[in-house]
């Protein structure tokens, strides 16, 4: 999905408190700001292009600034370790659910909200969590996956964030009881905002109960463009009878992929914004389940 004005604002606002999180004086924050605004898809004289696209422009800028290629690893690892505490709480979540595969498929989508936990405690988190798996779930949507995954033994899931990834860990241990399936989970290759990296997704255990590999991607993306992943992910992206795509970065480069690409596709995601909430007819910070087939 290429982007909307609303996204121009969302974008600078992402900028200023990306910014706000690394160890830069309020003159070298200045410099940068007024650096990243002449940007023309930021000026609105540039429309073909998706939200990831100009994030990973605006993030080169940045990561040459910092002189770091990862400056929100420690960010990344303490998202990790924070939802890891509440595993157990989530893993009994799922067990004592009348239809487990559909509450870890709802916090698979609701991880992509640890974004805006992170300063929480976890009693805090545990609640909003709770309350936010009341949300509705398209069921007619979530019955059609169900239905494909009954014919899928090649599975690949494009994650997305840290923190949020724990989520899906539980989502793919929950689809291996059920079905028996082959499930790749790709990262990506160059560290971008809080996303998963290979680091992050060994650090919580993916790789004991999945493949895990990296995109390919030679730029700091938010997001997945197939032209320019591994010829592994694109041969992997044949042979699968299924993708997941998890997030808003996903979907936005993916929707751009799937008007030529002829494979079954799952989005995942919250309705974080108003081109969302407008394309998918879902409340603000509701889940997304749309299937691509």
């Amino acid at each position: 999905m290429f982007i909307k004005p609303d996204c121009i604002p969302c974008i600078l606002k992402m900028t200023i408190s990306s910014l706000r999180k690394l160890p830069l004086d309020e003159t070298t924050v200045k410099a940068l700001y007024t650096e990243i605004l002449q940007m023309p898809a930021l000026r609105g004289r540039v429309w073909d292009i998706t939200s990831p696209g100009i994030i990973e422009n605006v993030w080169q800028k940045i990561i040459a600034t910092v002189n770091n290629r990862d400056p929100f690893y420690e960010l990344k690892s303490n998202q990790n370790e924070q939802v890891l505490e509440l595993y157990p709480f989530l893993e009994k979540m799922v067990n004592e659910a009348p239809d487990p595969l559909k509450m870890a498929v709802k916090l698979s989508i609701m991880g992509n909200s640890m974004d805006f936990m992170v300063a929480d405690s976890s009693l805090a988190i545990e609640k909003s969590i709770a309350e936010k798996t009341k949300l509705p779930l398209a069921d007619k949507n979530y019955s059609q996956l169900r239905q494909q995954l009954e014919n899928t033994r090649h599975l690949l899931i494009f994650g997305d964030n840290a923190g949020e990834i724990v989520f899906d860990r539980l989502l793919i241990e929950t689809l291996k009881k059920i079905y028996q399936l082959e499930i790749t989970f790709v990262v990506r290759s160059v560290p971008t905002l809080n996303d998963a990296t290979l680091k992050e997704a060994k650090a919580v255990g993916i790789d004991k109960i999945a493949t895990v590999i990296e995109n390919g991607i030679d730029g700091p993306l938010p997001g997945t463009v197939l032209n320019r992943c591994s010829s592994e992910v694109n041969a992997l992206v044949d042979q699968s009878d299924l993708i997941i795509s998890k997030g808003g970065g996903n979907f936005d480069t993916l929707d751009e992929e799937r008007k030529h690409l002829n494979k079954k596709i799952t989005f995942l995601l919250l309705s974080k914004c108003a081109p969302h909430h407008d394309n998918f007819g879902v409340d603000l910070y509701h889940p997304v389940l749309v299937n691509s087939y």
